[in-house]
């Protein structure tokens, strides 16, 4: 376990080390920069070349990456092209919300998945089953942009149960009006589940017939306790490994979501990063989201080999 573990967080950071170089080499691939945004069309060719001069845009690109690569291992994540402010402070202010709203999400994501798949699997086949089933392939097949519009122009709109935007408020506003998040929570919820669920469901039907479980039944095991016991540890490593693939897709769907419901979050903040070409900014949230995303599998790998049956135990 313990070689696996470090072979699979080595690749994760050669990978993550990739992912930075790709990073770097498409954000200065972007059509103009800084200085160009910052000047009207009146300003001068010469105004133009000043600043960018003094933002160091006009520096060699081999000699960029050497320095933002030095200052990114030493913890320094740059300085905001059009603010002047620290990146670290952005970053830590736009990812506060991102991070509650997607721990939120996954605090209710994995037992409520883990329910439906376990109640789908013990009643493989019936009404119930079938009738999830269908439901759960319906609402996969809708983008996470039109779930949130339909909520919002029902719910919000129509009915007036919940707020339809954050514009007004933030991450402490939610200690006395948590009716901000049940809407995004909800819509980030509703395809993640299906996908999850029906893994889960998958594992309980496999575990279900295995050769051990079906021993148990023959001895008398109460069904409370194979279910507990046995079924469920093996019913869980389908769905732990989909959930790798299940929280990228919650990544992006964080993203829309924030887009939809005008959330401060880290998409407000990458938006409007790329709109005024703030390299560093973009680069910092970039890299961070992408450190998200291979932390999700790694920790999604390591979670199925452990709990995924050894063959020498079974014998």
């Amino acid at each position: 376990m313990a070689r696996h573990a470090l072979r699979r967080v080595s690749l994760a950071v050669v990978q993550l080390a990739a992912l930075a170089v790709l990073i770097f080499l498409l954000t200065a691939l972007l059509p103009g920069d800084a200085a160009e945004v910052a000047f009207n069309e009146q300003a001068s060719l010469e105004q133009v070349a000043r600043l960018r001069t003094q933002l160091g845009l006009d520096r060699p690109i081999a000699d960029r990456f050497a320095d933002w690569a030095g200052a990114l291992l030493s913890g320094d994540l740059g300085t905001s092209l059009i603010g002047g402010e620290p990146v670290g402070g952005i970053v830590a202010r736009s990812l506060a919300t991102t991070a509650l709203l997607a721990c939120v999400t996954a605090v209710l994501l994995v037992p409520l998945a883990l329910v439906l798949g376990l109640v789908m699997g013990l009643r493989e086949g019936g009404r119930l089953d079938r009738a999830l089933s269908a439901g759960m392939l319906a609402l996969n097949s809708v983008p996470d942009f039109v779930l949130a519009l339909v909520a919002v122009a029902v719910f919000a709109l129509r009915l007036g149960w919940f707020p339809s935007t954050w514009l007004d408020a933030g991450a402490a506003d939610l200690l006395t009006r948590p009716g901000l998040l049940v809407l995004p929570v909800a819509v980030l919820l509703a395809r993640t589940v299906c996908l999850l669920a029906r893994q889960f469901r998958a594992g309980t039907i496999a575990a279900l017939n295995a050769d051990y479980v079906v021993q148990a039944r023959r001895l008398g095991v109460p069904r409370g306790r194979l279910v507990l016991r046995h079924v469920l540890p093996n019913a869980a490593v389908p769905g732990v490994q989909e959930l790798a693939r299940t929280g990228d897709q919650l990544l992006g769907g964080v993203l829309i979501v924030e887009a939809v419901f005008a959330i401060p979050g880290s998409a407000t903040a990458l938006v409007d990063a790329v709109q005024g070409r703030d390299v560093p900014v973009v680069q910092a949230l970039t890299l961070l989201l992408a450190a998200v995303a291979l932390a999700f599998n790694v920790a999604a790998d390591l979670v199925s080999h452990r709990l995924a049956p050894r063959t020498e135990v079974l014998r």
